[in-house]
Parts: structure tokens; sequence; C-alpha cells
């Protein structure tokens, strides 16, 4: 059922993108702003994200001076500077002054100098310092997560007081899940979720129904950090206290997910050694300027194993069967290194990994290794013997290899990342092209070595 709602879906939108495109190239500003309208703002996003730059640019210029800022907001970063370029200074204006101000940083973070500027002269007198104030925070921080249109209510206030001022405040924020309470010195002391508010009694203290739970993170606090109190805790939004104490804004949940998407998509770039910014946006210079470096290193350690090899040309040229079943082995190790480094760094991003359960992990690792290495020694000893010259001393070369390879491709898929962890660099970003390098050599100097020694 699923997959056939997923085909009609799919089929809807590439009939929906025709449409846009014929309605692009007749000149057909109308049918063209028929046809967005009714779109959702990551719809349109998706809309100028899949068509050529040339229609985007037609597009734009059709029809540009309906966008929604959310749009802007919900672009991949690779196209949003592009876009922004195309739009009239008046058209910019009226759509960033829309959002929020953790909105705006976020568009304004991966804008050049120039196109940051244009987006603040857009900006009103209040919202511009505002917008200013986050992005002095330090880059991934949570003071640039932050919206700082929040709704605050004095501890002493009543249920009754509360919701008076929230009908006759017109600066609301468009998304707030909880009122903060805060005293005298704008510190926050707790805060009161709307529904428990709407269900008092008008004459109840808000300070009575604030939340037991209640916590608070610094601006400078690194926004994983802080996406990881969310998941933690299960929380859905969290104030920002300045420097004083003093509360400076809050993260709602809609930002902390954004979060933890971007860190898993980033995980996910690095360890295919392709960027961590790569999209399927990117033009072809783009593209290759962030896949060479990684294929480049790729090519050097291939030629470590390449030359681990070349030390066993005798024994190879005297035993061809070798040369048939030394990529088995070395495929076979860098599965096992994958399956058990996909699971650590995935581990260690989300903190489930430390140093207090991490020699346990590797015992398991270890003996996952061991015991899949005999099971697949078995099954590739028997195959080797069946049908290389019904060898034994082959097949037990190959399944003591096997045996070798898995458990030190097992092994390292842990150990790696870990140590790479410790010393405070990315686990997802090199990890593969060790574990990859050392399971080849491993997998290739055990075979051939073991071959040279029984076989010959």
């Amino acid at each position: 059922m699923s997959t056939e709602n997923d085909t009609t879906r799919g089929g809807a939108e590439r009939i929906l993108i025709d449409q846009i495109r014929a309605a692009v190239e007749a000149g057909d500003a109308a049918q063209l702003t028929a046809l967005l309208e009714p779109l959702h703002p990551a719809d349109i996003a998706d809309v100028l994200e899949q068509i050529r730059p040339q229609e985007r640019s037609d597009l734009l210029a059709l029809w540009g001076g309906e966008i929604d800022g959310e749009v802007l907001s919900e672009l991949d970063e690779s196209l949003r500077e592009e876009v922004i370029g195309q739009l009239e200074p008046a058209v910019l204006a009226g759509a960033v002054r829309e959002l929020d101000t953790d909105d705006v940083v976020d568009i304004l973070e991966d804008l050049e100098e120039p196109a940051q500027e244009l987006i603040l002269e857009a900006l009103e007198a209040d919202d511009r310092a505002a917008v200013e104030q986050s992005m002095a925070y330090p880059e991934y921080s949570a003071g640039r997560l932050m919206q700082r249109e929040v709704v605050t209510a004095p501890l002493h206030w009543t249920v009754g007081e509360a919701i008076d001022y929230l009908r006759e405040h017109d600066g609301l924020p468009d998304q707030f899940y909880h009122v903060i309470l805060v005293d005298p010195r704008m510190r926050p002391q707790g805060y009161v979720t709307l529904g428990r508010m709407l269900s008092a009694r008008r004459n109840a203290r808000l300070a009575d129904l604030a939340e037991d739970s209640f916590r608070t993170v610094e601006g400078e606090m690194p926004e994983a950090d802080v996406a990881y109190l969310f998941k933690q805790y299960h929380l859905i939004s969290l104030p920002v206290v300045d420097a004083a104490g003093r509360l400076a804004g809050a993260i709602t949940i809609d930002d902390a997910l954004n979060v933890l998407d971007e860190e898993h998509e980033e995980d996910m770039l690095r360890m295919a050694g392709v960027g961590e910014e790569s999209s399927i946006s990117d033009g072809v210079g783009e593209t290759l300027k962030q896949r060479l470096p990684w294929l480049g290193i790729n090519l050097l350690t291939a030629n470590v194993s390449a030359l681990v090899i070349s030390l066993f040309d005798g024994t190879i040229a005297a035993i061809v069967a070798l040369a048939a079943l030394m990529p088995i082995v070395a495929s076979m190790g860098g599965i096992a290194g994958t399956q058990s480094l996909t699971v650590a760094v995935r581990a260690l991003a989300t903190r489930d990994l430390t140093s207090s359960n991490a020699t346990r992990v590797v015992w398991r690792e270890l003996t996952v290794g061991l015991i899949s290495g005999l099971i697949f020694a078995l099954c590739m000893g028997m195959m080797a013997w069946a049908f290389y010259g019904r060898d034994i001393w082959l097949g037990a070369v190959i399944g003591s290899a096997m045996i070798i390879n898995l458990a030190v491709a097992a092994l390292a898929g842990v150990v790696v990342p870990l140590v790479l962890n410790r010393l405070k660099l990315d686990p997802a970003l090199a990890s593969g092209t060790f574990v990859m390098t050392l399971t080849d050599v491993i997998g290739f100097f055990s075979f051939l070595g073991l071959a040279t020694l029984v076989l010959l």
C-alpha cells in the first residue's frame, strides 16, 4: 500500500513539475501562480531544486514577486544564494520580514557578505538589531539557533492576566509552546505549557503551574549539544540565556530536529567521502571539488594494498587460484568492517557509545567478528575445496584468512572511530578510509602469507 501511494505521489509530482515547466516556457504568470500558490513552501523549494538553472531563473522572473520567506528558509543551502540574487530588493525585503529571527539567521549563515547585507537592509531596525545580536554568537551555537521572539510573563501573574496579554499582544512568534516565567531582571525561573495554562482557572498563579523540570542553556553551547538535550529529555522548547543569566531567546523543537537531521546527513556524507555540504543541486565543478580529495586519498591507500600483494608475486604465480580467491577475502573484510563502523559512528553521534561502555562494545564486536569468520570460513573452505582442485589445504588457508580478516575488521570498525573521537577528530570523516585500508592489508597479507607458508 505504501509503495502504491509513493508511486502515485511521485507520478503526481512529475505531472505538476511538467505543468510548471510548461507555464514557465509559455511565460504564463497567471497559470504559474495558480500552480504554485496552493503548495507548501517546502514543496515550492523542492520544485526550485528539481528544475534546471535556466528554468529556475525564468520562474523567478515570472513569479518571484509572490515568493514567501519560508521558501527561502526551506531551500537547499547550495541554491539559496542563487535564488536570493535573482530577487528584487523590495521582494526580498517583503519575504524576510515575515520570518522569525532564527529563520533569518539560518538564511544569513550560508551567504556571502554582500548578500547578507542585502537582507539586513531589508529588515526593520528592531529586527535587524535582533538578528545581528544572534549572528554575534559563534557559528553552530545555541545563540545562532534560537529565535529572539519569545513569550514571557512575570512570576506573580495569574492565568487570566497571561491570556489577556496574549490576546492583546501583536508581536507573538509564529510558533511557541511555553510561556517563560521571568523575574524582574529577565532571568528565566520556569515555564508553563500552553495546554496547562488554558486548562487552569483564570485566578490560578502561573508560578503554581510551572513545569517541575526546567532547563536553560547558554548561547555559546554547541548546537549539537542542544539537539542532544532535546532528544534526551524530550523537550519542546528550551530557553537560552546570556552570560548574565538573562533571557536571550528560545530554541524550539523544529530547529532542534533540523540540527539532528543535519548531523545525521553530514555523518553519512563524510563516511562516503563526498563532503558534508554535498547536494544533488551542486554543479559539476563543485561536486568534483568535494569528491576528488577523498578519491585521491583512496588511490594512495589502494597502492598500499597493491604493495602487499606485490610481496607475494611468486606465490600467486605458482598457485593461480589465489588470484581468484583474493577479492573474496578482501570483500568480506570490507563489509564486516563497514557494518561495525556504521554502528560505532552512529552510537558516538548519539552518545550511546562512551568510555563507560566502550570495552564491552569492543569485546562484543570482536566476538561477532570471530563467530562470523568461523561460519564463513567453513563455507568458503568447502567451496575452495570443491571448485579449486579439491585441495583441503587451500580451503584451510582461505578459511583461516577469513577468520582473521573478519575479526580484525569488526574490531577495527569500532576501535578506529573510538580512537579518532578521543583525538578530537571527526570519526565519520576518516574512519572509513582507515578501516577499509586495514581490512584490505590484513586480508591480503594473511591469505597470501598463509598460502606461502602452507601451500608452497
